[in-house]
């Protein structure tokens, strides 16, 4: 039976299929009817996804899935307006998730489109909302970043600033901050004439637009152009103007974020200088009032309570009169009562101007407008995070030395050595680094932050955890070493000791600054002494090795400083200091003139070393007791102590020439006496005692007896202890070489017989004879290859039972030998006497004598350089230059 058709109405068409309502639950059917030709249709299923998606992150990757973006964005393209509303919707939730963003790059029609739907004539207000928002989310790829600049992206995001909707302002401003990341969009945000669009949203009354604006505006004040931009626009007076709002103090450190930028083109302090923005900055940074406003209120004050009424009465925006609340926030802004900035806030502010300082004409500026003073305010602030932060700045501040100065006018000293016994380890980092820069050419800071007892906890500072601390701790120190008194008083507090441990850190900065430290405070033999017995050579020789240039010539200037003393010198060398030094002078990388001189004051210390690697020693090297001879040895060798030499058995190589004038002390031998003597001995005494007692047993009584008994006993205990000590001490007392008796001998005959003589030449001569007639006399020329002297000094090593021979005992000697001996001998009479080492047991001496001017019968000036003869015609003076001299240094 037919359906019953009403009288008025028409029947439909027989090719028009009947209405249908369908009721779907699952999404891969919505997708599906994405694809219907109908309008409606895809209208409802593009809200439906909309709605879908805006649920949880597992919608979005399920529609993903499903292959619903290639619909989405056919139908965001299309004609009819409501669907594309709700695809640009659904599309731009959907863009949240990262793996449909990424599906959307690999689309080159996906942001055009979404650019396209950006103009305002092309969709309404949701239409450019969620189109935007999809721009925002793609914007977070650097790679979408390019796309959308590429597409004309900016210009349509800055016109929808302006919007009247503002979650269309919402999404603009946070897709432009997001594309400031890219240097090039920065500068289209200006020729495009964003800023005022973005200055007026700092008045919005939506918490997230002004904070999407200020973040903008940081980004974007990272290009040169766009801050002298905003600095012609005012810009500065304005975010000045949202600091002095306290009902907006959330964003306040953002804002301070912003003008740090701006700071540092000293264009914008200058113009903040000359506006009074600066000092009005710092005013409300240290809850201060700013000082028009401090001069404002005395005047109100002055007018009397009428004036005061009259102030206090404003308009609120409505224009409706303030009651109480509009006078309290006048009274609070611009009156006695100043609202203080939160800790954050003043952190952020200490920040931007440690940021600016970092300009020496900003630091300048900034001293004139005494940014210090806010500085030190900050410093006694309850929040570390605070503290930390001003004391950053003044460090930064104090590169200036005017700066030095005022902070120590200013009291800012004694806050700062107060904070040094914080706990926290951020603040004590501050601190030191403010104290290092403080001090740095400044001994009027040195001296008042001893005078405030903060030496103590400097040098306690030196075993801190945190490594910048050790650091800055050990450059306050150095800085305090340029005075005597100041370094005088750090050594006796054990300040050398507590700069052990950080040079075995392995930190490069720590190890660098402690080295630095130690040459510093090694100056003197007592600090030197201590750094040595408590074995701070040993990591200080090991930072010879480092790969950081600046830790190994800090080193090698404190091994310079601490070697120039024998016994520091020694113990360097016995670390292997030595052969570290002379690999690195090889090197063509790592040498420096820190290493040369490192090596020099070694060897210069050492003079056995230096003659036995570079075989010379100047006039300035005096030969001392202890110098001693091996020969001549490669670079890179390791030198070996005389005891080394002591141990060794007698060999058949070259013997090591040993230099002293010691008398040699008497020692008797003591004969070691077994216990079994004594206990003997025990038993004839208190035999002898037992008798004597029995002869006088009616004089004592028995007590006294077995007193006098137990006495006797002890003393003889307490000898065999005596006598036990002195042979083990003999025992582990080191190896002595000989002793050189005909040495003495000779510098006895020197002494009297050449040092009265008047001239340097007649000495010279007279020294040079001497030398010859004790090692074996003058040799005629041609005749040293049958000169036997090679026998003798096998002799004296076999009598000796060592390889190590006395020069006195030496009497036949050749070149080596004589150069040797006249070396030795002419230091103690102070004649000037160079001792240079040749090829095949050569060796000269040369000498400085003025010549005789014959006609004036007067010295001739300046002296002239000699070879001084010992072999053929001993004290014949050759010119170096003649070829005498060059024939007697060569065979």
């Amino acid at each position: 039976m037919g359906k019953k058709v009403k009288k008025d109405e028409k029947p439909p068409p027989d090719d028009v299929f009947d209405a249908l309502l369908v009721e779907s639950r699952q999404a891969a059917t919505v997708v599906l009817m994405l694809n219907s030709p109908e309008e409606d249709v895809q209208s409802k299923a593009c809200e439906a996804i909309y709605k879908f998606v805006d649920k949880c992150e597992e919608n979005k990757k399920l529609l993903l899935d499903l292959n619903a973006m290639d619909p989405l964005l056919r139908l965001m393209q299309g004609e009819d307006h409501t669907v594309r509303r709700h695809a640009t919707m659904a599309l731009g939730v959907m863009c949240q998730h990262p793996e449909v963003r990424k599906c959307l790059r690999k689309k080159d029609t996906a942001i055009p489109a979404l650019i396209h739907l950006l103009q305002p004539e092309v969709g309404d207000l949701v239409v450019n909302e969620f189109a935007a928002l999809a721009v925002s989310y793609m914007a977070t790829e650097f790679s979408s970043k390019v796309t959308i600049f590429d597409n004309g992206g900016i210009e349509p995001l800055v016109k929808l600033l302006s919007s009247v909707d503002p979650d269309v302002q919402k999404n603009s401003i946070e897709a432009l901050a997001q594309m400031a990341l890219d240097y090039q969009a920065r500068g289209s945000v200006r020729e495009y004439d964003g800023f005022p669009p973005i200055l007026e949203m700092l008045k919005s009354e939506y918490a997230i637009i002004q904070k999407l604006a200020l973040l903008a505006l940081d980004r974007l004040m990272q290009d040169v152009e766009n801050r002298s931009h905003l600095r012609e626009m005012e810009g500065i007076s304005k975010l000045l103007d949202f600091l002095a709002k306290p009902e907006w103090s959330d964003h306040h450190v953002m804002v301070i974020m912003v003008i740090a930028s701006l700071l540092e083109d000293f264009e914008s302090l200058e113009h903040m200088k000359e506006s009074g923005g600066l000092k009005k900055l710092v005013a409300l940074i240290t809850d201060q009032p700013a000082p028009e406003e401090e001069a404002k209120s005395k005047g109100d004050k002055k007018g009397g309570s009428r004036a005061g009424k009259k102030s206090a009465v404003v308009k609120d925006p409505k224009g409706k009169k303030g009651g109480d609340d509009e006078e309290n926030k006048e009274t609070a802004q611009g009156g006695d009562s100043i609202i203080p900035t939160l800790p954050d806030v003043k952190m952020c502010a200490a920040k931007a101007i440690a940021r600016c300082a970092r300009n020496s004409e900003n630091r300048k500026m900034l001293h004139e407008q005494e940014a210090e003073k806010m500085l030190i305010i900050l410093l006694t602030h309850e929040s570390p995070d605070v503290q930390a932060c001003a004391s950053q700045a003044i460090g930064v501040m104090c590169e200036n030395l005017s700066c030095q100065d005022s902070v120590r006018e200013w009291e800012g000293l004694p806050p700062l050595v107060k904070l040094l016994a914080t706990d926290n380890t951020e603040v004590k980092e501050a601190v030191t680094l403010a104290l290092a820069n403080l001090t740095s050419s400044n001994i009027p800071n040195c001296q008042e932050i001893v005078n405030l007892n903060g030496l103590g906890p400097l040098i306690s500072a030196l075993s801190d955890k945190r490594e910048e601390v050790v650091a800055n701790a050990a450059c306050v120190l150095t800085n305090m070493a340029q005075d005597e008194a100041l370094r005088a008083e750090a050594q006796n507090k054990s300040v050398v000791f507590g700069l052990i441990e950080p040079l075995g850190s392995s930190n490069t900065n720590v190890q660098s600054k402690a080295a630095l430290a130690v040459s510093a405070f090694a100056c003197d033999a007592d600090s030197r002494a201590e750094l040595r017995e408590n074995d701070g050579l040993e990591p200080l020789v090991m930072l010879l090795h480092s790969g950081n240039d600046e830790v190994r010539r800090n080193a090698a200037w404190a091994v310079t400083v601490a070697g120039v003393d024998e016994p520091t010198a020694t113990e360097i060398c016995n670390l292997g200091g030595l052969e570290i030094l002379q690999q690195i002078q090889l090197s063509s990388t790592r040498k420096s003139p820190f290493i040369d001189a490192a090596l020099e004051r070694l060897l210069d210390s050492n003079l056995s070393a230096k003659y036995a690697l570079t075989g010379n020693l100047s006039q300035m090297n005096l030969i001392e007791n202890g110098f001693y001879d091996p020969g001549q040895l490669k670079p890179g060798t390791k030198f070996r102590t005389l005891e080394d030499y002591l141990e060794e058995p007698l060999n058949d190589k070259r013997p090591v020439f040993f230099i002293t004038a010691k008398q040699e002390v008497s020692r008797e031998p003591i004969e070691k006496t077994d216990e079994s003597d004594y206990k003997s001995e025990s038993k004839i005494v208190s035999g002898k005692a037992s008798k004597a007692t029995k002869q006088d047993s009616k004089s004592k009584s028995k007590a006294q007896r077995e007193k006098e008994e137990k006495q006797r006993e002890e003393e003889l205990a307490a000898q065999l202890q005596r006598e036990q000590e002195a042979i083990a001490e003999q025992v582990q007392k080191p190896l002595e070489p000989p002793f050189d008796s005909n040495f003495v001998k000779f510098l006895e005959d020197v002494t009297d017989k050449i040092m009265p003589l008047v001239s340097t030449k007649e000495q010279i001569v007279a020294l040079a004879q001497f030398v010859s007639e004790k090692m074996g006399g003058a040799i005629e020329k041609g005749q040293l290859p049958y000169f036997g002297w090679e026998l003798p000094l096998s002799q004296v090593r076999f009598d000796g039972k060592t390889n190590v021979v006395p020069i006195g005992k030496v009497k036949m000697g050749i070149h080596t030998h004589r150069a040797l001996l006249f070396k030795a001998l002419a230091d103690r009479l102070s004649i000037g006497c160079t001792l240079t080492r040749g090829q095949y047991n050569r060796a000269w001496n040369e000498v400085l004598v003025a010549e005789e001017n014959e006609e004036a019968g007067a010295p001739k000036y300046p002296p002239s350089p000699f070879i001084v003869d010992l072999i053929h015609e001993p004290g014949r003076l050759l010119p170096v230059d003649s070829h005498e001299a060059v024939a007697y240094q060569k065979i």
